[in-house]
Formats: C-alpha cells, sequence, structure tokens
C-alpha cells in the first residue's frame, strides 16, 4: 500500500515546491500620487558618459539630488530611432515609426506637423503609424495612449509632438520650441513632454557640445516647472548602431536620492523606456489604460552611494559591459559550438574501440595517454559555459582588447576547473567526472542566482539589457545549465543510495532547483520552473529502473499540470499590475488579446532557432546521441542500463529544456546550453563504461548487498579471475582475462586506479555501483585469490574471455 502512494506523495511535494516558488511576489513598492504636474524631458542619444559637472551642470545637480538610473530605450523596431523612441514614450509599448529601413540604421525622418490653430496641432500621419503598430506588429501598441490618459498635455518640440499626439492625430498644446520662459506653457496641462535636443555626434568635442545645449534648456524648464511636479529626464533613444544604455533621472516629491528601477525589471538601477508613461500616470493618481501599457510606475531603491560621480560610474560603466558582451557573445558561442563538434567528430573512433573484445583477433585499443587526453578535453568543454558566466567576476570589458581579456580569464577558469575535476576524489569511478562537472556547474549558476544574478547581467553568456528582454533572475543558456546540472546532480546522487530511495533524493533536489528557477526572489522564472517540474517529475518516475510506462507518464504528466494550474490560479487573483507572465498571458486570453503574446512567442522561437549559435549545439548533441551514443556501439544503453538514474536525469533534463525553450521563446537554446554540459559528460561516461564491457561480476553471495568481485574460494577462471599478460592484452593486442570483479583498469591521466561497472538492479549496500573494484576481491595477477588462498591449477594462464554477456550487461529494472 505504502509503495502505491509513493508516487501520489513525490507528486505532492513537487506541486507544493513549484505552487510555493512561483506564488509568493516581492512587493513592487507601487508609487501612489505624488505630484501634480509632471514634466518628462527628453534627449535622444544623451548617456551617462556625455554628463559631468563643468559641461553639463543642471543634470549634474539634477542627479545629486534626485533618483537616477540606466534606461533601456527598447522599441519595436531596432536600433530604436529618435522617433521611435518618442513614440514608445507616448505609447508605453513597443512601438515604431511605419517606413523602411536600410542597413539597420536610423533614417532621417522628418515628421509632419501642423498647426491650424496656433494653440494645439495635428500630426497627418499619426493615424497610419497607430494602424501599422496594430495591425503589422506584434506588441499591439497605441500610440498616443499616454495623451488619452489625461485631460490635456502640452508639447514642446517636434519629437515630444510625437509623444503627445492622441491616437487620431491631434496634440493639445504645441509649440515648436521652447520659450525663453515657459512656465506659463508648463503650468497650462498636468502633463508636459518636452523635447531640448539630440545628442548623436561621433567627434568627442561636437557630442559635448549638444550636451551643453540640451542642458541649458533643461536649466530653463527647470527654472519654471509648476509647483509639485515631477520631472523626468531621459534620453529616449540611440541614434546610432549598437544600442547602448542612456540617461534617466527623476527629480520631485518622493523622488529624493537612490536608484531608479520598476517591476518590469526587478533589477536596481534600469528601467526600461516603456515605463515612463506608467510612471508619469501613477504620479499623477490617474488610472492606467487597460491593455495598453506593457511598462510599469518606477519607484526608487536606496543603496546609492552618496559621491555621485562614483553613482554614475556604475550605470556608465554598466554600458560599456553591455556593449562589450554584444561584440564578444557571438564569437563565443561561435567558437563553443565549432569546438563540440569537432570534439564530437574525434570521440567516435574512440567510441568504435573502446570495448576491448576477446580473442587475439580484436583492434589494438587506443592508448590510454590519447583516451585520457580526450576526456580531459570532453571535461573542458563541459565546463566552457560555466567558466564563461564565472568570467564576468572579472572586469574584462574595460579592457581595450575586451575580447582577449575574456577569451584569457575564461581559458584560465576552464584549465582550473578541468584540474580541479580531475583531481577530486572519485574521479577514475566511472560516474565521477559527471558528477563533480554537475556539481561545479549548478554551483556556479546557483550561487549567482542566490546573490542576486550579477554575473548574468550583461554577460557574455548572460542576459543583455540591450535587449530588454531580462533584466534579474535567471537567464536562457543559465536555466539550460542549471536544469542539466541539478538534474545530473541528482541523478549522481540517486544512484548512491537504495533503489527504493532515488524517487526522494531526486525529488528533493530537483524540488529545491525548482524553487531557486521560480521564486521571484531568485531565479524569477516561471516558465522555467514549470519546464524543470515536468523533467524532475519524469526523473523521478524512471529512477529506478524499467520504462516511462503509461502510470509513470501520467504521474509526471499531472504534477506539471498541477503546479501550472496551481501557479495561474494564484497568478490571476493578483492586480493586474502584479501579475506575472502566466497571469498576464492568461488574462489576455480571456480579453481576445492572447494571440499577441502566441505571436510573438511563435516569432521570436523562429528567429532564435535560425539565428543563434546554442541551435548548432542543440542539434549536434542530438546527433552525436542519436547516430553514435545510443548505438549498440556507443554505450550510452549500457551506461543506463548499469546506471538507471542517469538515465533518469538526462531524459528530465531533455524534457526540461526543450519546454522551457519552447515555452519562453528560446526555442532551442535552452537546450543548446543543457546539452553543452550533458552530451561531453554523456561522451565521456559511455567511453569509460565500454571500456569495461568484458568485465566480469560474480552472482550475489546470498547476503544482503554481497561484495561484487569477490572471487570464489580457489580463484581460477570459474571465479572470472583470470589474470591479464602484461598491458592489459594477449596476443593480437586484444585483452586476455575476464578480470572478475573488475580487473580492468580506468585511465586517469597516470596511474591506474581498479573500477568495476555492477548492475543496478539487485540489492546491495549504497553506493556499491560505482565504487572501485578489487578492494573486495578482483583476482591478484600473480595467480592467487581475492582471499589470499593460493590459486588453483591453471589460475595463471592467459585464457581469452568469453564472448557472453556479464551480468553488469543486464539493465537495471
Amino acid at each position: 500500500m505504502l509503495r502505491r502512494l509513493v508516487p501520489v506523495l513525490l507528486t505532492l511535494v513537487v506541486v507544493a515546491l513549484g505552487v510555493t516558488a512561483l506564488a509568493a511576489r516581492p512587493d513592487d513598492g507601487t508609487p501612489r500620487r505624488s505630484a501634480d504636474f509632471v514634466v518628462l524631458v527628453g534627449a535622444a542619444g544623451l548617456r551617462w558618459d556625455d554628463v559631468d559637472p563643468q559641461n553639463t551642470p543642471t543634470l549634474w545637480r539634477m542627479a545629486e539630488q534626485g533618483a537616477i538610473g540606466s534606461l533601456s530605450v527598447r522599441s519595436a523596431h531596432r536600433p530604436t530611432c529618435p522617433v521611435d523612441g518618442w513614440l514608445t514614450l507616448g505609447a508605453g509599448n513597443f512601438a515604431a515609426w511605419n517606413g523602411t529601413r536600410t542597413g539597420g540604421g536610423c533614417p532621417a525622418t522628418g515628421v509632419s506637423v501642423e498647426q491650424p490653430d496656433g494653440i494645439g496641432a495635428n500630426l497627418p500621419d499619426q493615424e497610419s503609424v497607430v494602424a501599422y503598430n496594430q495591425d503589422k506588429l506584434a506588441w499591439g501598441a497605441t500610440p498616443g495612449a499616454l495623451a488619452e490618459s489625461v485631460r490635456c498635455s502640452v508639447a514642446v518640440g517636434s519629437g515630444a509632438a510625437v509623444a503627445a499626439a492622441r491616437p487620431f492625430g491631434r496634440v493639445d498644446r504645441y509649440a515648436p520650441a521652447l520659450p525663453e520662459d515657459p512656465a506659463e506653457l508648463l503650468g497650462s496641462c498636468v502633463l508636459s513632454i518636452v523635447d531640448v535636443g539630440t545628442v548623436d555626434d561621433e567627434d568627442p568635442a561636437v557630442r559635448a557640445g549638444q550636451a551643453r545645449q540640451a542642458d541649458a534648456r533643461l536649466a530653463r524648464v527647470l527654472a519654471a516647472r509648476p509647483p509639485n511636479s515631477l520631472v523626468l529626464v531621459a534620453g529616449v533613444s540611440d541614434t546610432e548602431t549598437p544600442a547602448r544604455l542612456h540617461v534617466a533621472v527623476a527629480d520631485g516629491p518622493g523622488w529624493d536620492g537612490g536608484w531608479l528601477t520598476s517591476p518590469s525589471t526587478a533589477r536596481a538601477g534600469y528601467l526600461q523606456l516603456v515605463d515612463l508613461a506608467p510612471t508619469a500616470l501613477a504620479a499623477l493618481g490617474r488610472p492606467m489604460p487597460e491593455r495598453a501599457f506593457l511598462g510599469r510606475p518606477a519607484v526608487t531603491v536606496d543603496d546609492r552611494p552618496d559621491d555621485l560621480r562614483t553613482a554614475i560610474e556604475a550605470p556608465a560603466d554598466a554600458d560599456r559591459e553591455a556593449a562589450a558582451q554584444r561584440r564578444v557573445a557571438g564569437w563565443f558561442f561561435t567558437l563553443l559550438a565549432a569546438a563540440q563538434l569537432a570534439l564530437s567528430v574525434a570521440v567516435l573512433p574512440l567510441l568504435r574501440r573502446a570495448r576491448r573484445l576477446a580473442g587475439p583477433h580484436g583492434p589494438a585499443p587506443v592508448s590510454r595517454r590519447v583516451v585520457a587526453v580526450v576526456e580531459l578535453l570532453l571535461i573542458a568543454a563541459a565546463l566552457a559555459v560555466p567558466a564563461a558566466l564565472l568570467a564576468d567576476a572579472a572586469p574584462w570589458w574595460r579592457g581595450q582588447h575586451a575580447g582577449w581579456w575574456f577569451a584569457s580569464v575564461t581559458a584560465l577558469l576552464v584549465v582550473g576547473g578541468t584540474a580541479a575535476v580531475r583531481f577530486t576524489p572519485g574521479h577514475d569511478r566511472t560516474l565521477g567526472p559527471l558528477g563533480a562537472v554537475a556539481g561545479l556547474a549548478t554551483l556556479v549558476v546557483g550561487v549567482d542566482v542566490l546573490t542576486g544574478s550579477r554575473l548574468q547581467l550583461n554577460g557574455v553568456v548572460g542576459y543583455s539589457a540591450l535587449e530588454g528582454g531580462r533584466y534579474a533572475g535567471l537567464g536562457t543558456v543559465g536555466l539550460g545549465v542549471f536544469i542539466a546540472g541539478s538534474l545530473l546532480c541528482g541523478g549522481w546522487l540517486a544512484q548512491r543510495v537504495r533503489r527504493t530511495w532515488r524517487p526522494i533524493v531526486m525529488v528533493a533536489v530537483g524540488g529545491v532547483a525548482v524553487v531557486i528557477v521560480g521564486s521571484p526572489y531568485l531565479g524569477a522564472d516561471s516558465i522555467g520552473a514549470i519546464a524543470l517540474t515536468a523533467g524532475v517529475s519524469v526523473a523521478a518516475a524512471i529512477c529506478t529502473g524499467g520504462w516511462l510506462t503509461v502510470s509513470r507518464l501520467a504521474w509526471a504528466t499531472m504534477a506539471g499540470l498541477a503546479v501550472t494550474i496551481g501557479f495561474a490560479l494564484v497568478d490571476l487573483g493578483r492586480p493586474a499590475v502584479e501579475r506575472g507572465s502566466l497571469g498576464r498571458f492568461l488574462a489576455a486570453l480571456g480579453d481576445g488579446t492572447g494571440g499577441l503574446t502566441v505571436h510573438r512567442s511563435s516569432t521570436s522561437n523562429f528567429q532564435t532557432l535560425v539565428n543563434s549559435p546554442l541551435t548548432v549545439l542543440a542539434l549536434a548533441g542530438a546527433a552525436l546521441v542519436w547516430l553514435a551514443l545510443l548505438q549498440p556501439w556507443g554505450g550510452l544503453m549500457r551506461l543506463f542500463g548499469i546506471y538507471p538514474a542517469i538515465r533518469a536525469a538526462m531524459a528530465g533534463t531533455g524534457v526540461a529544456a526543450g519546454l522551457g525553450g519552447v515555452l519562453g521563446g528560446s526555442a532551442l537554446d535552452v537546450a543548446g546550453a543543457a546539452g553543452a554540459l550533458v552530451v561531453p559528460m554523456a561522451a565521456l561516461a559511455a567511453l569509460r563504461v565500454l571500456d569495461h564491457s568484458t568485465d566480469r561480476t560474480r552472482p550475489d553471495s546470498g547476503r544482503p548487498g554481497g561484495e561484487v568481485g569477490a572471487a570464489p574460494p580457489g580463484g581460477g577462471p570459474a571465479g572470472g579471475a583470470a589474470g591479464r599478460g602484461p598491458a592489459g592484452g594477449g596476443p593480437g593486442g586484444g585483452p586476455t582475462g575476464g578480470g572478475s570483479g573488475g580487473d580492468a583498469t580506468r585511465s586517469g591521466g597516470g596511474g591506474a586506479v581498479p573500477t568495476v561497472d555492477v548492475p543496478s538492479g539487485g540489492p546491495r549496500p549504497a553506493g556499491d555501483a560505482d565504487r572501485p573494484a578489487g578492494s573486495s576481491g578482483s583476482a591478484a595477477r600473480d595467480g592467487s585469490s581475492a582471499v589470499g588462498e593460493p590459486a588453483a591449477p591453471g589460475a595463471g594462464l592467459r585464457v581469452p574471455a568469453q564472448p557472453t554477456g556479464s551480468p553488469s550487461e543486464v539493465p537495471a529494472n
């Protein structure tokens, strides 16, 4: 009865952990009304390295007394040209001006502004722009949604007119240039939007002059600001490729000091251009328009340095890192994919010749030194992504040749990690490297997430603030590595305990991983947590051996669905501004706009599939597994039979990585990152298990957990402990002894330690499946038995191993 209840109890545990991780959300500190007037001041192209006390004294003083942050100016087009930035500001959603673009740059787009009455203005192109955004683009933005949410708005300059125009093109109050005394104009409406110019020149002296002119106009705005007003200054767009981070400053009641942030970024010091419109409405105490805004109201957080120069250095340095990350990430993943492809080709002949065939006519075995070198290369390849993540602990992007500095730091970390795995106790066991590499990868990603994901932000294998997809928590590559590492760790630990305890171990390790991935305080990836829940459920269902039966698949499916439904119900119960991605999607389905989300996800999947180097990694890894490792000569089926918990972990990794990528809009990127860790370790373990394919194991002695590999009294061939000749081979170079109890030795790049692969289906002590043989009875090479008795006559003869299957070749059930 208890055994029947185990799947139910484990399902409940997984569900409880998943829902607990996803349900609790940190307080986003949504601001209440704090101002009677809001003035939005925009300067296209303005960055933090343009700000200093001598050239821009007004902005410097404003930043000293207000809150500051780095602004991501993502829009519906990339790069975000000035007209796109102004349009996105007024829409509170990712928008773009219609028209063709060539070369990825920003064309000179002239905005037509008509002034029929001398008070307001009309934008004759506005209706076509609105139709373009709602019919042609995937975000469903409504240009002019901010202006529609207030009774009256003012625009100064053509860029501001684009932001302040209502959906039908009307601007309530308009001035083509900022008056010498704009007090009356700024006080005529509760919302004013001012264009103070563009900072776009490549020449440092000219650029400094443009920033100085924008600062002088800002000084006039601040001198004429209405009482009890909030002034927001933003670098509203890029002016060239590549994209950069820009200035964001807020000054007004309740905005004294601190970092600007937003629930849309969940990262102190970062906010998005789409956050400015809801910030303005929240400060005015106005309701948010339904279904229009993607942004969230900005708030302030503490811990900003008192010295402004030190504080400004942080966002300026983040901008430099993000720019360097874009240049380095492409070639890193391309080189990683090429290296793993080359390593996959190199390992094929080793797999073919790894099995030590009996008799004098088998192929010559591969040199132990060559095998040892290939094993070290496989370990290094598996550690490449965790090492690249850890490399961001060093400020490599500050050097003149950032790419070379990153490559040097990453290479040193790979070498150090490989050496650590090589000299870890138990390295010579079949699963030794796999467990060590999985543990290191999980530790690197897990500690980074627990400490605020600082290494992933703008990291080469993390996510870029310039892309605007994620600013905190676990990124796509990190998710793939963490899924693979945590499940392999669970499988490695489960393999070392009794069969009945394996599902519990797998659920315990996987449940902790689900909490780390899904908690809004940590990984903040609800889709990743749901996918990982499905993977953990599959792994727990088959880790004791046997096939994934209908009943096991049903329990795994029920666990994943229960977590999804539980979190969806909790998320839908929150206010609209506090919902996560799943809650927003379900709400969109309810109001008929869910098709936009599905369209964006499918578009993102397709673009990622055809453009990402991780797609090559995923496909190459799948090809190696299917066409080589899973073949009769590939060794993986034998590995799965002897170690069913490892089979379960790899199956769960495939399920979780596939679901996480497709549902998250990243196609095969999660699977590629997971495969970069799993496939090299699978190849290494397959090589090792093939090297033991002719080892013998003696039948159970009858005691609970009888000793594995102990020779019977008298020794000799009957016990399967016949010795081998020099170098482990007889005439012709083939192995000549059966090797009861694992007389074969594992290569370790030096000394050889006796090991044995044993079946995991029968009763035995914990850890027996992966312990070195020879400690309990492999026959001595001088003909003596394992228990010290004289060898039987003929025990010292070279007798070829029998080609019949040994007990270790029978998959565990």
